[in-house]
């Protein structure tokens, strides 16, 4: 993982921030920043969406233990639907940056809007362990959310699909027509 290399440098903070739900048609936007000791020994940690729910959950509690700083935002659906997703995105992950003030940060695929220092990593959940840590906080913590929101609309199957535009989330949405969590800015629920 590449932030040995940082450690190396003699950065004795690093931050990752990482998001879960910009692609779905429903459910907030997570966005997660972390900092880890840097002596941190999780195994295991990687991209989020490579990992079995089990094993997320399990690495998401380890974490939060061992996590010198952990910090998350929700951007609702009223907020996506009246902004730009991307810009949202960047956004929050700025605040989390400048909420966590570590020496330097690393974002998967996101520069930031601030002075602070940064890399932006493509892949980096795959190459960062405090990225791939802010990826799982965020993923569960989104999971979560649509389990949950799926005990208020259970005809959209959100515990299954988590918003994403799947055959059967989309035939749902043509039978019984978006929801209050749809995002309606999102194609295809735009052209309703």
């Amino acid at each position: 993982m590449i932030d040995r290399e940082y450690y190396d440098k003699g950065i004795q903070s690093l931050a990752g921030i990482d998001e879960a739900g910009r692609g779905p048609v429903a459910g907030p936007l997570v966005v997660a920043g972390v900092i880890l000791p840097f002596h941190s020994v999780i195994k295991g940690i990687q991209d989020s969406k490579k990992l079995s729910p089990s094993v997320r959950e399990n690495l998401y509690h380890q974490i939060l233990d061992e996590a010198l700083q952990v910090s998350v935002k929700i951007i609702d659906v009223q907020t996506i639907d009246a902004g730009n997703i991307y810009r949202l995105t960047q956004q929050a992950m700025t605040e989390i940056a400048e909420e966590l003030n570590a020496e330097f940060t690393l974002t998967d695929a996101m520069p930031l809007k601030t002075t602070l220092p940064h890399d932006s990593i493509i892949k980096g959940d795959q190459k960062s362990i405090s990225i791939g840590a802010a990826s799982i906080i965020a993923k569960v913590t989104r999971d979560q959310i649509m389990r949950d929101l799926h005990q208020q609309y259970p005809l959209y199957g959100f515990d299954l699909h988590k918003g994403y535009l799947t055959k059967t989330h989309h035939n749902q949405i043509k039978k019984h027509g978006p929801c209050p969590v749809h995002r309606m800015s999102f194609a295809p629920l735009k052209f309703l």
